[in-house]
């Protein structure tokens, strides 16, 4: 009798099982790190943290939904993908309002807060970008996943950049400007993820029957 495994049914099954427990893992790591680091971000006064924070909260929220979307269609995984994009911007904008606020009202934040947590936020996902490494070109959804933690420790290193500058300088300016940047980030990154997003949708077939019935 042939092995099951040996069967191409298997093989996808077995990987979305994998996927499945990488992304819970990931998931339940941005959760807490969110907690951590919105309390702390508030507590110090940093834009970078709140930041930061922030894009933990998105990236749980697009595990989740990619968790759903695991054992769906491609236009389901494109779905999920553009959703990823929308909340990336979302917190873009956010920031950059948290930014403009800062520049109005400056306050230097406590850099020992930012520092400690920055560490321990950039240990956090380097853990998750180890883990989804070799799925991240499994499909759209994953890629995407990948990205989004790729992005996490851009971002953790630069509030540890943060840190030593508001250290050095006794300035809020190091942390505004970090701040700056990530949401700089965000929406470049958003731009990306919702434009290939987009291209998946119009390649589905069911985009294709609705465009058609349409017109």
């Amino acid at each position: 009798m042939t092995d099951c495994c040996s069967s191409k049914g298997c093989e996808i099954e077995k990987l979305r099982q994998s996927q499945g427990n990488i992304l819970k893992t990931v998931l339940v790591i941005n959760a807490a790190m969110f907690l951590v680091e919105i309390v702390s971000g508030w507590v110090a006064n940093s834009t970078a943290l709140l930041g930061d924070s922030l894009d933990m909260l998105g990236d749980t929220i697009v595990y989740a939904f990619s968790i759903y979307v695991l054992t769906r269609s491609a236009k389901w995984k494109a779905v999920a993908s553009l959703f990823k994009g929308a909340v990336m911007a979302a917190f873009g904008f956010f920031v950059m309002g948290r930014v403009i606020y800062k520049v109005m009202y400056p306050e230097v934040p406590v850099f020992e807060a930012i520092g400690i947590v920055g560490l321990i936020a950039l240990a956090a996902n380097a853990v998750c970008l180890a883990l989804l490494w070799r799925h991240r070109s499994d499909d759209i959804n994953m890629n995407s996943v990948w990205l989004c933690s790729r992005n996490d420790i851009i971002a953790n290193t630069s509030v540890l950049f943060a840190a030593f500058g508001v250290w050095q300088m006794g300035s809020a300016w190091p942390d505004i400007l970090v701040g700056l940047g990530l949401a700089l980030l965000f929406l470049h990154s958003s731009f990306h993820v919702l434009k290939d997003s987009l291209a998946a949708l119009k390649e589905s077939p069911l985009y294709d029957r609705r465009s058609s019935a349409l017109s």
